[in-house]
């Protein structure tokens, strides 16, 4: 599995671990909201977020280099990361291994809340999550609109804004706890283009039925 790493976009997404739900009821939605503010958000700015009842999609950054150092060092919980340095700098492959465990930390933390309150046992997501890292400016567009478009895709709602449970609704409004707005918008070209963008690509997705984000 690739290591993730500072200053690095990445579509990130995960499922059911078997062919239950990992969102039940809206406790579920907003406690893995929380979490993620918790373990997520300091290590890395976020950009779009889909939850479906048995899988989510994320849209990320990682943050600098700096500062995800200075959040290990800052850790007492990880206290034998600040010895492995060079020159000051904390080592690659001991911030690969943070940004790792935060993800494992979030996971394990919704999954032990989830089976005490459902009175089940064992893993609820699989193991290893996707992460797809971003290239360019129009695979940010492509991962962003995607991840919106999940609900539609999945025959959920018909329109972007009719899904509780993603950013899309805090975006075009301009308010979110989770999402850089304002950064998100600027790389869009504002939110009249933002919106045209989505907009395009949910009707020739209704008129082809195809999965795959077009280009525009």
């Amino acid at each position: 599995m690739q290591p993730l790493h500072p200053d690095t976009s990445y579509h990130i997404f995960n499922h059911a671990n078997g062919f239950e739900n990992v969102f039940r009821e809206a406790e579920n939605y907003r406690y893995f909201l929380e979490k993620y503010r918790l373990y997520i958000s300091p290590i890395a700015e976020t950009y779009a977020w889909c939850l479906m009842p048995n899988h989510f999609h994320l849209v990320v950054r990682m943050r600098k280099r700096s500062v995800i150092e200075q959040l290990i060092l800052n850790s007492n919980s990880n206290s034998n990361f600040s010895k492995v340095q060079n020159f000051g700098k904390v080592e690659v492959e001991v911030i690969e291994k943070y940004l790792s465990k935060q993800f494992a930390k979030f996971f394990s933390c919704y999954t032990q809340s989830y089976n005490k309150s459902y009175k089940r046992m064992g893993s609820l997501f699989v193991k290893n999550f996707k992460r797809e890292p971003i290239d360019d400016k129009q695979h940010f567009f492509n991962a962003v609109i995607y991840t919106h478009r999940n609900p539609i895709h999945h025959g959920f709602r018909d329109r972007f804004e009719d899904w509780d449970y993603s950013s899309y609704f805090e975006i075009i409004h301009n308010h979110s706890e989770l999402v850089e707005v304002e950064k998100l918008l600027k790389t869009f070209g504002g939110s009249d283009a933002f919106i045209e963008m989505h907009q395009q690509n949910l009707t020739v997705f209704q008129i082809d039925d195809q999965p795959e984000i077009i280009e525009t």
